[in-house]
């Protein structure tokens, strides 16, 4: 079982928050505290966020604490967590709502952290599957094509229609692409096709036949680029 701390340092932490180097003399007085308790309140009272040392404590519950108040970007907040929390649900469950979030944000961004991340601690695959499927898209930062092809290959077994589609909706559209911005992202697609999952090839080779059908080209580069274009076709 977890251990449990009774909260003694809530007072003491709130007299020494008048100081206005307050951080400074809270790091040097409770970060690296013989009392437990007093590492932990302090991974939680810490008013620029938990330190890096925080989420590395040697105890486990202090190091969850610290991780759920930590700024760090997540593949060096999963590094540095208690190895026991990436290892057992029990503890796993208690950063379950800010690793939702931070999954978000690397299945929101290129996805190269996010493999990262799932390449250091698989366990977190459901989440990152999870916000694939249903998490929100907030920016204009599509998938980097390499990572979404680790990405694919990691989930083997679970890729559905469901994973498909959300995978789909974060790799980059070429609707509304230029003659020249579309020869652009094809040449790079052709020069990659040895190393890209067959899905994204197909996905890509969809969108560029229809994108053709929009177009009025010169006969002539309505036939190079459809040349191009069959190159990426998955039989």
């Amino acid at each position: 079982m977890a251990h449990q701390y009774t909260l003694t340092y809530k007072e003491e932490i709130e007299k020494l928050s008048e100081e206005t180097d307050f951080e400074k003399l809270g790091d040097a007085r409770y970060m690296f505290h013989d009392d437990v308790a007093a590492r932990l309140e302090w991974a939680f009272y810490r008013p620029s966020g938990s330190h890096p040392d925080q989420v590395s404590d040697p105890d486990e519950m202090v190091s969850i604490m610290a991780f759920n108040h930590s700024r760090l970007a997540p593949m060096k907040r999963y590094t540095r967590l208690h190895p026991n929390v990436i290892k057992e649900e029990r503890l796993r469950v208690k950063i379950r709502s800010r690793s939702r979030m931070l999954f978000r944000a690397m299945v929101d961004d290129d996805f190269t952290e996010l493999i990262e991340v799932l390449t250091f601690a698989p366990v977190f695959l459901p989440q990152a599957i999870d916000q694939m499927i249903n998490g929100r898209i907030w920016n204009e930062t599509y998938a980097n094509l390499q990572a979404a092809t680790t990405f694919i290959t990691m989930v083997a077994s679970d890729f559905d229609e469901n994973l498909q589609a959300g995978i789909k909706r974060r790799l980059q559209p070429i609707k509304n692409f230029t003659f020249e911005e579309a020869k652009a992202f094809l040449i790079t697609l052709t020069a990659n096709t040895h190393t890209l999952h067959p899905f994204i090839l197909a996905h890509f080779h969809h969108a560029y036949e229809q994108w053709l059908k929009r177009q009025t080209l010169h006969p002539l580069q309505r036939i190079a680029l459809q040349k191009e274009i069959d190159r990426i076709e998955i039989a």
